[in-house]
């Protein structure tokens, strides 16, 4: 890791994670004579110890102040050897959107327009969205419009990031976001007051899709167009009640890119897209969970699939988008190990009154079995061990931290 300094070559700005998405950029695009800037508010991260990252600028805490946050990316879009940034979080989708003609006089950005970022940040107008293509989604309503308590439901943040451009009520450099998903009690409606507070913005209200079966799609698009799409089976999360991937699979399904596309398509998509869906085990539909407008927390297993989405990204942004094979392995299994530990720890510090819970002998013998039949790791590499040690001493920063039991998902 080198602070401040640059490189005579071309070169990446990528914004640090905790997730392994950074890190799966890094070793991406590093091999290939691309310098990597890392760009980050934070004093340590996995990133930092990769034998991959090129480079560390320090920039505001977006979380803090979006426009500070967003003037220190132009001071990095200006430099002459930068040629993109790539999205991995929310906030990185959201600055480079909102101000994409800011940027685009430095950078090249495959990013979409903010009218269709809004269209996914927003999950009410997601679900009007996903209607209007006829593509399944779940009954999705503000608390007060929802008039039947006696359905599965649950609860989550009505926006992915909420800043003033949605809200009014924030200050330009505020931005609001929450992670918690609740599942309700059959039959009992909630204080919509509490819900409210616990969950700091305002929530939406989802019916609740049957079965165990979670699916990832992830596209790259231009201006409409598919340039490479791709899809996994989640067959653990880093909670038994849903989350996001610790074990996934490569698979390729007709019907769930059919959906997929055929969301991406009618948003006229441009950029990156990820995808969640489940499917309904009384209907055998692929149902829309939510879409994520930057590189997943998966990434390093889709690229060990094949996909090398961060190279994808690199090629469009740079006119090369006719060289991308968007082809990969079917079959590959890949696992995050942090995540696998989480998953296990979380059928004792979380309950649903919808989501059965599995024994706990059952799931350390499937971990194991799929360890030993897919030994392929997000972050534990031997050519580069540095992200997996850093993630190990993060996981034990953040144990206390994680939630008693609840109910809640």
């Amino acid at each position: 890791m080198v602070e401040g300094s640059t490189s005579d070559g071309p070169a990446v700005a990528v914004p640090v994670t905790d997730v392994p998405s950074t890190v799966a950029t890094l070793r991406s695009l590093a091999p290939e004579g691309i310098h990597t800037v890392v760009v980050s508010e934070m004093a340590t991260a996995q990133a930092f110890a990769s034998k991959y990252c090129g480079e560390v600028v320090r920039t505001a805490d977006p979380h803090a102040d979006l426009l500070a946050y967003r003037d220190d990316l132009l001071d990095v879009a200006a430099r002459d050897d930068v040629r993109t940034i790539v999205p991995v979080r929310e906030v990185d989708a959201y600055v480079l959107s909102r101000y994409r003609s800011s940027f685009e006089r430095h950078v090249s950005l495959p990013v979409p327009d903010m009218a269709a970022l809004e269209r996914v940040h927003d999950r009410l107008l997601l679900a009007e969205t996903a209607e209007a293509a006829g593509v399944p989604v779940p009954d999705t309503r503000r608390p007060a419009d929802v008039d039947d308590w006696s359905r599965d439901l649950l609860a989550k943040s009505r926006y992915n990031l909420l800043t003033e451009t949605y809200d009014d009520s924030l200050a330009p450099g505020e931005s609001a976001t929450s992670d918690l998903i609740e599942h309700f009690e059959t039959g009992v409606r909630p204080d919509l007051d509490s819900l409210r507070e616990r969950h700091r913005v305002e929530p939406i209200v989802q019916e609740f899709v049957p079965g165990a079966e979670e699916y990832m799609v992830a596209a790259l698009y231009d201006s409409g167009d598919p340039l490479a799409v791709f899809q996994h089976r989640q067959v653990r999360g880093t909670r038994y009640t849903g989350s996001g991937g610790a074990y996934r699979e490569s698979v390729s399904i007709p019907e769930l890119e059919a959906v997929a596309t055929d969301l991406l398509d009618h948003l006229e998509w441009n950029g990156l897209a990820c995808l969640e869906y489940l499917r309904d085990e009384d209907t055998g539909e692929f149902v829309l969970a939510e879409i994520n407008p930057r590189m997943w927390q998966s990434l390093a297993s889709t690229v060990a699939m094949g996909a090398d989405f961060p190279r994808y990204y690199w090629q469009q942004a740079t006119g090369r988008a006719d060289e991308i094979d968007p082809s990969y392995d079917l079959g590959v299994g890949c696992h995050w190990l942090k995540g696998e530990f989480l998953h296990a720890l979380s059928l004792f510090r979380f309950d649903s009154p919808h989501v059965e819970r599995p024994g706990y002998a059952e799931t350390l013998r499937d971990i194991a079995v799929s360890t030993y039949r897919q030994p392929r790791f997000d972050y534990l590499s031997l050519d580069d061990p540095g992200p997996f040690l850093q993630d190990c001493s993060t996981l034990l920063a953040e144990l206390p931290a994680v939630p008693r039991l609840q109910v809640k998902g």
